[in-house]
C-alpha cells in the first residue's frame, strides 16, 4: 500500500497546524461560527445533534494495522469507545470535543493518516473496488490509479470549491462492487487491443435526485486520464449551479445540457487541456504503482477443513476466491443482529488489526457496505482468523444477506436526518436472526437513510428504506429494486409508508412474495424485475 514521502508529511502536518490556529480561533471567540464552519468542514469536522462529528479519511478504503490501531486509540482516547465505518470508505466518530480535534488530527498525522477533505464542495475521498489486488476478475489494480487521484485532487486549486460535493470510484473488473455509477465520476479500467483506459461514466449520484451516471466516453487511454478528468471537472466548474444547492450536482447540470452536449464540451475542453502537460510522467506512475506490488506469497493450495459446522457457513458466506492459489478474501461484517451497522469497538478495531498483522500481509480494506476485508489470507489460517473474529463477536456469517444492512446513523446522531435509521435496522435484522432463514432468502440488499440525502444508498437496495418526516411523525418509505452493482438500477417508491414496525413488516411480507414466486436460484431483484411491483404491492397494502 501506499507510504507517505516527505512532502505527503510535510502537507498534513501544516494542514493540521494550520487547523489548530483557526480552532483556537474560534473558541476564544476570534471567529465566528459562519466564518468558522467552511474551515471545520474542509476538515471533516461537522456539527451533529450532539456533539462534533470527525470524519477521517481512509483513501480508497486501504490501510494497515499501524493505522487501524490508530484508529481505535482513538476511539478509546477521544469517543466513547467505538467508530462508525461509512459509505465512502471512511470511519466518523460522533462524539468529538471542539478544542481536542487539532489533537486527534496530529496523532492521525503520526500515521499518514488525516481528515482533508473529507467533506466540503470539493472532491471527496476516491473509491474503489475492497477487493483490489486481490479479485481474479480485474484486468489490472485499480489502487494506484486511484492514488494518482488522490494526490491529483488534493488541495487542487481549481477543485476546492466546487459548486457542490463530488465522488469519484475507480475499479477494474467488470463486477461493480464499488457502486461506481452512482458516483459523480465512475470509471472502469479496461483494456482495448491491448492498450489500457478506460470507460468515464459522469453524472450519476443518489440523494434527493437519483440518477444512473452515462457513459461519456468508452475509452480514455490511461495516459490521458487526468487531462480528461480535469476537462470532466472543469465543464462542470464553469455551468454547476451555485445558486442552488439542490440543483448544484454535475447530474442535474447532465441532465438539463443532456450527456452529447456535455461530452462536447469535455472534449473540446480536453484539447485544449492536454496542452498544458498535467499528466504525470511514466516515472511518477510507476513510483506509486511500485506501492501495490503483489505481496510475498508462500502458500501452498490445501483443502479447507470444513468439519465444524459454523466455519463452514461462515467460509461459504463471507470468504470470496482469490487470484492466487492458496489464498482466500475475508470478508467481517460488522453487522451483528441487533447491532449498529458499521460500527465497531476499540477493541474490535484492535482485533481487526492483529489479524491483518499476522495473516493479511499487514492490510485491510473498509467497504462500501460498511464491512472490513482482509484481502490475502492463506487457505490454511482462514480457521484461525475465523476463531479470532468469534472471539471478538466480528464472525456474523452473513455477507451480503438480509441482516447484512447499510444503514446511515439517521436521527440519532444527524442534524440532516428526519428519521432514525438504525432502530429499524436493527429491527429488521432481529426479525430475521436466523440464518437458516436469512440463507433461504439468498443475496437480498437492503439499505436505510433517514432523510433524502441517501448516505445509506436506499436508492441502490433491492429493498430501500427512506425515513421522512410525515407531519412531525417518523415515515418510512419503501422502495423496490434498485442496485448499487454492474446490473445498476434506481429503486422505485412502492406506496404509502409505514411507522417503525410497519416497515419491519412490510419488509417480511415482501421476503414471503418472493419464496413464493422466484424460480429455481433467482435473487429476490431478478424475482422482481421478472414479475414486476403489483404482486409485492397487493401482499403488503391489501
Amino acid at each position: 500500500m501506499y507510504k507517505y514521502d516527505h512532502y505527503d508529511q510535510a502537507l498534513v502536518d501544516a494542514r493540521v497546524a494550520e487547523f489548530r490556529d483557526q480552532i483556537n480561533r474560534r473558541i476564544a471567540g476570534e471567529i465566528t461560527e459562519d466564518q468558522f464552519k467552511p474551515l471545520r468542514l474542509m476538515n471533516g469536522l461537522y456539527l451533529q445533534l450532539h456533539a462534533y462529528m470527525l470524519r477521517v479519511a481512509i483513501p480508497y478504503g486501504t490501510l494497515d494495522s499501524r493505522q487501524m490501531r490508530m484508529l481505535a486509540h482513538i476511539a478509546r482516547k477521544y469517543d466513547r469507545d467505538y467508530g462508525h465505518f461509512t459509505t465512502r470508505q471512511n470511519i466518523q466518530y460522533n462524539w468529538i470535543k471542539l478544542e481536542e480535534c487539532a489533537d486527534i488530527l496530529e496523532e492521525l498525522a503520526t500515521v499518514e493518516m488525516h481528515a482533508i477533505q473529507t467533506s466540503g464542495n470539493c472532491i471527496r475521498n476516491i473509491s474503489s473496488d475492497q477487493y483490489a489486488g486481490a479479485a481474479a476478475d480485474e484486468v489490472t489494480d485499480p489502487r494506484p490509479w486511484a492514488e494518482l487521484l488522490r494526490q491529483w485532487s488534493t488541495f487542487h486549486p481549481e477543485f476546492s470549491y466546487l459548486p457542490r460535493k463530488f465522488k469519484i470510484a475507480v475499479i477494474a473488473s467488470p463486477e461493480d462492487r464499488a457502486a461506481m455509477r452512482l458516483h459523480d465520476i465512475g470509471l472502469e479500467l479496461i483494456r482495448q487491443d491491448g492498450v489500457l483506459g478506460a470507460r468515464v461514466f459522469v453524472g450519476g449520484g443518489m440523494g434527493r435526485t437519483p440518477m444512473i451516471a452515462p457513459e461519456i466516453n468508452p475509452f480514455v487511454k490511461a495516459d490521458d486520464l487526468l487531462s480528461y478528468l480535469e476537462a470532466c471537472l472543469r465543464v462542470y466548474n464553469r455551468y454547476g449551479r451555485r445558486d442552488n444547492i439542490y440543483k448544484a450536482r454535475i447530474k442535474i447540470l447532465i441532465h438539463e445540457i443532456g450527456a452529447d452536449e456535455y461530452r462536447r464540451q469535455v472534449a473540446e475542453e480536453f484539447a485544449h487541456v492536454k496542452t498544458l502537460g498535467i499528466d504525470p510522467p511514466l516515472a511518477e506512475l510507476e513510483r506509486i504503482t511500485a506501492f501495490f506490488a503483489a505481496p510475498a506469497y508462500d502458500a501452498v493450495d490445501v483443502e479447507t477443513d470444513r468439519s465444524d459446522p459454523d466455519f463452514a457457513v461462515w467460509l461459504d458466506q463471507n470468504v470470496k476466491p482469490h487470484k492466487q492459489a492458496g489464498y482466500a478474501i475475508v470478508n467481517i461484517s460488522l453487522k451483528p443482529i441487533g447491532g449498529i451497522p458499521g460500527d465497531a469497538t476499540s477493541a474490535q478495531i484492535d482485533v481487526m488489526a492483529d489479524l491483518a498483522e499476522r495473516y493479511s500481509f499487514d492490510e485491510l480494506r473498509v467497504t462500501h457496505a460498511q464491512n472490513i476485508v482482509l484481502p490475502y489470507v492463506a487457505k490454511r489460517d482462514l480457521y484461525a482468523v475465523w476463531q479470532g473474529l468469534r472471539d471478538a463477536e466480528l464472525a456474523d456469517a452473513n455477507l451480503d444477506l438480509i441482516s447484512d444492512i447499510i444503514a446511515c446513523p439517521g436521527l440519532d446522531y444527524c442534524s440532516l436526518a428526519n428519521a432514525r435509521s438504525i432502530p429499524v435496522a436493527q429491527k429488521i435484522a432481529t426479525r430475521f436472526a436466523d440464518m437458516d432463514r436469512q440463507r433461504d432468502l439468498g443475496e437480498l440488499k437492503l439499505k436505510i437513510s433517514g432523510c433524502i440525502n441517501a448516505c445509506g444508498h436506499h436508492h441502490a437496495g433491492h429493498i430501500g428504506i427512506l425515513g421522512v418526516d410525515k407531519k412531525g411523525v417518523e415515515n418510512y418509505q419503501l422502495t423496490f429494486g434498485g442496485s448499487g452493482a454492474e446490473d445498476v438500477s434506481i429503486g422505485k417508491i412502492i406506496g404509502p409508508g409505514f411507522d417503525e414496525d410497519g416497515v419491519v413488516d412490510a419488509v417480511e411480507k415482501a421476503t414471503e412474495v418472493y419464496k413464493a414466486l422466484r424460480q429455481g436460484d433467482e435473487r429476490f431483484i431478478d424475482t422482481y424485475r421478472r414479475v414486476g411491483l403489483e404482486p409485492f404491492k397487493e401482499a403488503i397494502y391489501g
